[in-house]
């Protein structure tokens, strides 16, 4: 955090918030198809785990290459 929030800013935030209402202006997925959509937007399509078997994989290969060469 660059600064420090005190008890004062928070409430004032609060308030300020509060007469904005920006959750009345909110947008997103309104029908069924639009919410399946926005549903797999975190979805990486599994390249983490398969970077991580990948990485399981050579790291075994190289701990016997290591042994062949003693």
């Amino acid at each position: 955090m660059s600064y420090v929030r005190t008890t004062e800013h928070r409430e004032m935030r609060s308030q300020m918030i509060h007469q904005w209402k920006p959750w009345l202006k909110s947008t997103g997925a309104k029908t069924e198809e639009g919410k399946a959509v926005s549903s797999m937007n975190a979805y990486k399509g599994g390249v983490r785990q398969k970077q991580r078997e990948l990485n399981r994989q050579l790291n075994e290969q190289m701990i016997a290459v290591i042994n062949l060469l003693g």
